[in-house]
This record gives structure tokens, C-alpha cells and sequence, in this order.
């Protein structure tokens, strides 16, 4: 997936990194072909973690929740079903076949 990014980002760009779950359990990291880019583009790509900014999350909430009721953010859900099934919804989650926040529900209110 980053490959097909860096080939398509406008010179200067920048890229946000926050997580690869689809690297996490792999013998072997999938490689990357493009990193050229990074220099030719004149790329700037920085990793960070969601608790660096943490302090921000109550302000976050309050615009989000907001947006999400208003319909102005739309999020996805890929739920399955059933007790039986959350080892392959997990495995799924590394194989990069689900799409959205993936969930499997216990019980229904």
C-alpha cells in the first residue's frame, strides 16, 4: 500500500504513520519499492502515537461526536456474528480483509 502512496504524492507532500497491524505477525516485513520517492518528492513522513496527543482527547470528542451526529463523518463497521468467530475476524484483521472498525458483538442491548 505505501508503494501505490509514495508513487502518487505531489512533491512536498507529507504522510502521517500511525499503526501497521498487517505487519505485526508477518515472518518477514513486506518490503517497500518506492522509498526513492521520499527523496525525489521531497517527502516528509513522521511516525507518532495516538498518546502523544492524548491531552487533546476530551477536545476531540466534543468536535467528533458532533460531526458524526450532524452526518458529516460516516463511519464503517465490519460486524460479524457469532461467538465462533472472532479468531477469524482477528486473523482477517492481519490480512487486511476487513474494512473499517472491525466488530464482533456479545450481546445486543
Amino acid at each position: 500500500m505505501l508503494d501505490a502512496v509514495l508513487l502518487n504524492m505531489r512533491d512536498h507532500g507529507r504522510i502521517v504513520v500511525c499503526g501497521m497491524i498487517s505487519q505485526y505477525n508477518r515472518d518477514k516485513a513486506e518490503g517497500v519499492h518506492n522509498l526513492f520517492c521520499l527523496v525525489s518528492k521531497r517527502l516528509v513522513r513522521k511516525g507518532f502515537m495516538v498518546l502523544d496527543h492524548w491531552h487533546l482527547y476530551p477536545q476531540f470528542l466534543e468536535f467528533t461526536i458532533k460531526l458524526i451526529k450532524e452526518r458529516k463523518i460516516v463511519y464503517v463497521e465490519d460486524i460479524v456474528e457469532g461467538l465462533e468467530n472472532p479468531p477469524s475476524a482477528l486473523i482477517g484483521l492481519f490480512k487486511g480483509k476487513n474494512v473499517g472498525k472491525q466488530v464482533v458483538p456479545i450481546a445486543r442491548e
